[in-house]
């Protein structure tokens, strides 16, 4: 059985009948009183995000998730199209399921967490980093470079993100996928 001494970012656990995820934690210890440990969760199986604080040793309820490498094949009415890469075997996992919804494209590799007791996905993830096509921005001026400006650019997934002076229509730019902000230039 897991106590408190287990909690760590990105640990599942089942608290009051839902499924949240931890985003944050920490421990306060003082002079009188008994250890107490907290974390921030953010719920997997609905959008509240909450504190909770435990005793020190308390019990914990983690729930075993599974990451299974898919490919995102479209989007429809029934939501996001996914095919497992190992089995070929479809699934469909609604859009608020989804992680980053605006920068998928066909093809796009992604992580599913799968409850193991359930066999029910939990969410979809992308890599930590993906590159895209800029379809349009606004030619930037040459020689405007001595301050970190940002211009809007429209990716091929249709989705906006902020990139610097430098960057004209048709090249590949690596996006944080955490973030959603551009990080660099790839040479294609």
């Amino acid at each position: 059985m897991a106590n408190t001494a287990d909690i760590r970012n990105g640990l599942i656990l089942k608290l009051d009948g839902a499924l949240y995820s931890v985003v944050e934690f920490g421990q306060n210890k003082t002079a009188r009183a008994a250890a107490k440990v907290w974390a921030k969760l953010k719920g997997v199986d609905n959008n509240r995000s909450i504190e909770h604080t435990w005793n020190s040793g308390d019990t914990i309820y983690p729930v075993r998730v599974e990451r299974r490498s898919y490919q995102f094949l479209y989007k429809d009415d029934s939501g996001f199209n996914l095919m497992d890469n190992s089995t070929f075997e479809q699934i469909v996992v609604a859009e608020n399921m989804v992680d980053r919804p605006d920068l998928y494209k066909d093809g796009q590799e992604c992580q599913v967490m799968i409850n193991t007791e359930t066999e029910m996905p939990m969410g979809v993830e992308l890599p930590a980093s993906i590159v895209l096509r800029v379809t349009y921005t606004e030619p930037g001026l040459k020689g405007d470079t001595a301050t970190r400006t940002l211009k809007p650019a429209t990716l091929e997934t249709g989705a906006t993100v902020n990139v610097p002076l430098f960057v004209d229509n048709d090249e590949l730019i690596k996006i944080n996928t955490v973030t959603g902000e551009y990080v660099e230039r790839v040479k294609g």
